[in-house]
């Protein structure tokens, strides 16, 4: 027992043993290569989590989004699909974009772009479709529907397959109505190579065959926006002193909402930012602003730039606040033939015959007959 007793260290011996010049010295070279050991291998943890980080995100990377490797000028020029998640002042302010280098860096095939503004489907979409059949290339198609529970949906085959654009409720002639127009403008702007722009509603078919409608709205001087100056109540009478002084009596003017203009006039339209306001805040009641605002606005501007006159025509002589509707029975060879070439227009300068290429309303009626009659009248593609 004693010999164990004296093997044992007691404790103050063994933590404070006697101090040492030489103990020092080592503790201090190693705190210090603690130190620099601790920086080293702090600075290559941030390296390796920068490097991370960067091939997290560089086209090169093998875990990159495989849809963005090959994002180029085609992408950006023609957008495939319509669908986005812009709000409408996104969207305007992307679609407002002019290039500030005027000449193409690739070969620009100048396309239509049909919008359609609608309640829900477009009814007249198999007459379309003949139509359109065999001009891929030449045109654009966009739908602004209203109806925002309508679960209607489009063959993939359909020309009309995944062209609707982000809607919102529209009410008849209010302010909205103008909205979606712009954005509906805005949607089409964003492809490059749209260089006339349509405004159709799901009730309009087309009079002429497609190459005779491209050419003439392709190789027009002017835009179609109709605007004549109206006395009395609904002309005038529907003008609010509240918009003077952005907007003067003498300024006011009447017309079609159903419009074509060029993509010059499209950029303007979305971009105002002085008279549009004014009918935001002021044109409401008895006003419609679809029938005052683009008539006011283009006259006012850039009348220089219109024809004055709506390339759609509309049947108002039963009077009332909305215009004829056409059903089976109204439709054949005579009244398509009339609708064709019954008035006398003036085209880049010249008189000529064809002075609508579209017409409404057409009922779901008319349809079969349409579609029987437009080869031998329209020279549609069967």
């Amino acid at each position: 027992m004693k010999n164990n007793q004296h093997t044992i260290v007691s404790p103050p011996k063994l933590f404070n043993p006697p101090f040492q010049p030489s103990s020092l010295l080592s503790l201090i070279l190693f705190f210090a290569f603690g130190l620099s050991f601790g920086i080293l291998l702090t600075f290559q943890l941030k390296n390796v989590s920068f490097d991370f980080r960067f091939n997290e995100f560089s086209p090169s990377s093998t875990t990159a989004n495989p849809t963005t490797q090959n994002l180029g000028l085609e992408h950006f020029i023609h957008p495939l699909k319509t669908n986005h998640n812009m709000s409408d002042e996104e969207l305007i302010w992307r679609a407002s974009m002019v290039p500030k280098v005027t000449k193409c860096p690739y070969k620009r095939t100048p396309k239509v772009a049909f919008m359609f503004l609608t309640r829900g489907p477009v009814l007249m979409s198999p007459l379309w479709e003949m139509f359109f059949k065999g001009y891929n290339g030449l045109f654009t198609i966009y739908v602004h529907s209203s109806d925002l529970s309508s679960n209607w949906t489009e063959s993939e085959h359909s020309v009309f397959y995944g062209r609707r654009v982000p809607s919102k409720n529209v009410q008849w002639g209010k302010v909205n109505m103008i909205e979606a127009e712009r954005r509906l403008l805005a949607n089409a702007l964003l492809d490059f190579s749209n260089q006339r722009f349509v405004l159709l509603s799901e009730s309009c078919i087309p009079l002429f065959n497609f190459s005779s409608i491209y050419s003439y709205l392709i190789n027009s001087n002017q835009s179609f926006v109709e605007s004549y100056d109206l006395m009395g109540p609904v002309g005038r009478g529907r003008y609010s002193r509240r918009m003077h002084p952005t907007i003067k009596l003498h300024d006011w003017r009447k017309g079609s909402q159903w419009f074509e203009m060029d993509r010059y006039l499209a950029l303007e339209v979305i971009s105002d930012k002085t008279y549009f306001p004014v009918f935001q805040n002021y044109c409401n009641g008895s006003c419609y602003a679809d029938e005052h605002y683009l008539p006011t606005f283009v006259t006012k501007k850039f009348a220089a730039r219109n024809s004055r006159r709506t390339l759609t025509f509309v049947d108002w002589s039963k009077g009332g606040p909305h215009p004829a509707r056409y059903t089976r029975n109204d439709v054949t060879l005579q009244f398509l033939e009339k609708l064709r070439s019954s008035n006398h227009c003036d085209y880049n300068g010249r008189k000529n015959q064809t002075c609508h290429l579209f017409a409404r309303k057409f009922t779901p009626h008319a349809l079969d007959r349409l579609l029987r009659l437009a080869p031998k009248v329209m020279h549609f593609n069967p």
